[in-house]
C-alpha cells in the first residue's frame, strides 16, 4: 500500500512503521514487549475452499514469523460474492483458516465480512516480540549466506491451475507447500544468530532481495542451481503459463539484477515469479547457515537450501549465476 503521501505522526514507541519495507509494523509496549501487527488477504489460488482457507491463513501469519515474532491473536477478513457462491463455500474457507490458526496456537477473536464481486480471504494478526530481538529485512551483513525454506514457483503453478493445465501430481505439492506454516522454520531459526529475515511473497525472490539490500553497500550473489523449485514449473513456464505478476516484478527489480548468460530461463523466471505463502529468506553467517539448513531438514522442512551470499560492494546488485 502506498503510504508516502500521508503525513503520519510517529510515536517514539513505533519501532517499525509504514516508512520501512518490512513485513509488519512493530510498536513498543514496554522495555521487554512490543506488538507485531500485520494484515493480508488473497484471492483463491486453488479450487478447494478448505485448502484456500489454510493457505490464506498461513500467508497472513507468515509476516509475524518473518519479524522474529510470535502471533497470538487473529481476525478474519472476508470479501465474499454471496450472489455467486453458496455460504457452505464460505464455511469451508473459514474452517480451513481456523485449522491453521489453531495449529499456530493463535486465538481467533472475530472478524469482518463484506459482500464483494471477488472472493478474498485473509487475517489481521497481532503478535509479540522483544524490542531487542526484532528481525528486519535489510540488516544483512557481508559474509552472510541466504537460506530459503520453501520451493519457488507457486505463481506459475497457479497460472497453470487456472488454465486447467496443471497435472494432479504437481497440484498436491503446490498446495502442501503454501499451506505449511512458517512457524516451524521460525522456531528452528530462533536458535541461530540471524542478521535479517523476510518472507518471499508477491514481489518474488528478486523483489525481496532488492529490499534486503536497501540502505546497504552490499551485493547479493544467487546460485541459481541451488534454487528449490516446485515440480512441473519448468514445463508450465515453457508453455507460456506465466503470471502477469512475474513481468511486474521484473519491471520492479530487473534493473538490480545482473544475470549470467549461463542461467537458464527457468531460473530467471524463479527470480521474479510472485509467490503466495512462500518460505522465509534468512540471512546469517555462513557456518551458521550450514547448521541451520541441517536443523531445518531434521525438522521436516526438506526444501531448505542455501541459495546465495552477501558480499560487500558499493554497487548494489543481485548477481544471478
Amino acid at each position: 500500500m502506498v503510504m508516502s503521501s500521508l503525513n503520519i505522526p510517529h510515536s517514539s514507541d513505533l519501532l517499525v512503521g509504514s516508512e520501512a519495507k518490512d513485513d509488519a509494523g512493530v510498536y513498543r509496549v514496554s522495555d521487554d514487549l512490543a506488538l507485531v501487527q500485520t494484515i493480508d488477504f488473497i484471492t483463491p489460488v486453488c479450487d478447494d475452499p478448505y485448502e484456500f482457507g489454510r493457505i490464506a491463513a498461513c500467508n497472513s501469519l507468515s509476516d509475524v514469523y518473518a519479524m522474529g515474532g510470535v502471533p497470538v491473536t487473529a481476525m478474519n477478513i472476508v470479501c465474499f460474492p454471496d450472489k455467486i457462491f453458496s455460504l457452505d463455500i464460505l464455511q469451508k474457507i473459514l474452517e480451513g483458516g481456523l485449522s491453521v490458526i489453531t495449529e499456530a496456537g493463535v486465538q481467533l477473536v472475530g472478524g469482518h465480512s463484506v459482500s464483494d464481486n471477488e472472493l478474498k480471504y485473509g487475517l489481521s494478526v497481532t503478535g509479540y516480540v522483544h524490542p531487542g530481538k526484532i528481525l528486519r529485512n535489510n540488516t544483512i551483513k557481508p559474509g552472510d549466506s541466504l537460506v530459503l525454506t520453501k520451493p519457488l514457483g507457486t505463481g506459475i503453478v497457479a497460472t497453470a491451475l487456472k488454465a486447467g493445465l496443471a497435472e494432479e501430481n504437481d497440484i498436491s505439492p503446490y498446495i502442501k507447500s503454501m499451506a505449511a506454516l512458517n512457524k516451524y522454520s521460525a522456531e528452528v531459526m530462533s536458535a541461530f544468530p540471524v542478521n535479517a529475515c523476510t518472507d518471499v511473497t508477491g514481489f518474488g525472490l528478486a523483489g525481496h532481495l532488492k529490499e534486503m539490500m536497501a540502505g546497504n553497500e552490499f551485493s547479493i550473489r544467487i546460485d541459481c542451481d541451488s534454487l528449490p523449485i516446485l515440480g512441473g514449473v519448468g514445463e508450465y513456464a515453457s508453455m507460456g503459463l506465466v503470471p502477469a505478476g512475474l513481468y511486474r516484478n521484473r519491471d520492479y527489480a530487473g534493473a538490480s539484477c545482473v544475470i549470467a548468460d549461463s542461467v537458464s530461463q527457468l531460473a530467471q523466471d524463479m527470480l521474479f515469479d510472485p509467490q503466495t505463502s512462500g518460505g522465509l529468506l534468512i540471512s546469517l553467517p555462513h557456518n551458521s547457515a550450514l547448521s541451520l539448513v541441517d536443523a531445518l531438514k531434521r525438522a521436516s522442512i526438506p526444501a531448505a537450501s542455501i541459495i546465495g551470499t552477501v558480499e560487500k560492494e558499493k554497487v548494489q546488485a543481485i548477481y544471478a549465476v
